[in-house]
């Protein structure tokens, strides 16, 4: 039996807000395959490197981002023949959620580097199969928000609840009733929990600061409304 020859890549969703819309991190291939087309931050996995060590060393040298904090997780693994013209390559994708963070620097193999929104990227614009993971990541954002606390993964460490909800609204892509948010967010057991201290927001009114609890799942969950 001939053993094919397989090799294997991570690719990385790197989400964030910024200027009110959920972008995208992409870097602008400087190599072929697809010179200059956009695509995500990634790369080949080296010998003896274990997945995750290699997605985020692929993020330091092609953006000089760190993902220390935030949410990092493994989305999900690709692997239709015929994906990377170079050869057999499977790539497994990795979601990070973060705060706003700077402007990417490129590095390695990247001719550059920068934040896009996400509703702005055109289905087959990415190289590869770039499209498809981006929208899984997205979905999987999206859902996530449901049932996890992992919207407080785009905010700092003290937020109120309209900087939540604002999260919401803008992963979601729709709007939210201020005062039932505050009841569901509020009421769900170990979400967030009050840090005793308040801010100056809006028309001056004191808004109360919040930190994310202990729950890893939302009881009850906050739903997205399907049309």
């Amino acid at each position: 039996m001939t053993l094919n020859v397989v090799s294997v890549t991570v690719d990385l969703v790197l989400l964030t807000i910024r200027q009110t819309a959920l972008q995208v991190l992409l870097i602008r291939r400087g190599i072929p395959p697809y010179p200059d087309r956009w695509a995500l931050p990634g790369g080949f996995v080296l010998p003896g490197e274990d997945l995750g060590e290699a997605a985020a060393r692929e993020l330091r040298e092609e953006t000089g981002l760190d993902p220390q904090h935030g949410h990092f997780e493994q989305l999900a693994t690709y692997g239709t023949p015929g994906r990377d013209p170079r050869g057999r390559v499977v790539t497994v994708a990795y979601l990070a959620l973060l705060p706003d963070l700077p402007a990417p620097v490129p590095g390695s193999d990247a001719a550059g580097a920068g934040w896009r929104p996400a509703a702005d990227i055109t289905p087959g614009e990415l190289a590869f199969d770039h499209g498809r993971i981006l929208a899984d990541g997205l979905e999987r954002a999206r859902a996530k928000l449901e049932y996890t606390p992992l919207a407080t993964a785009f905010c700092p460490p003290e937020f109120t609840v309209a900087d939540l909800r604002a999260v919401y609204e803008t992963v979601w892509r729709t709007r939210l009733d201020p005062r039932n948010f505050h009841r569901k967010v509020t009421g769900a057991d170990g979400f967030i929990e009050p840090t005793g201290g308040t801010v100056i927001r809006d028309r001056g009114r004191p808004a109360q600061l919040f930190r994310r609890g202990p729950a890893t799942l939302l009881h009850p969950p906050l739903l997205r409304q399907r049309v």
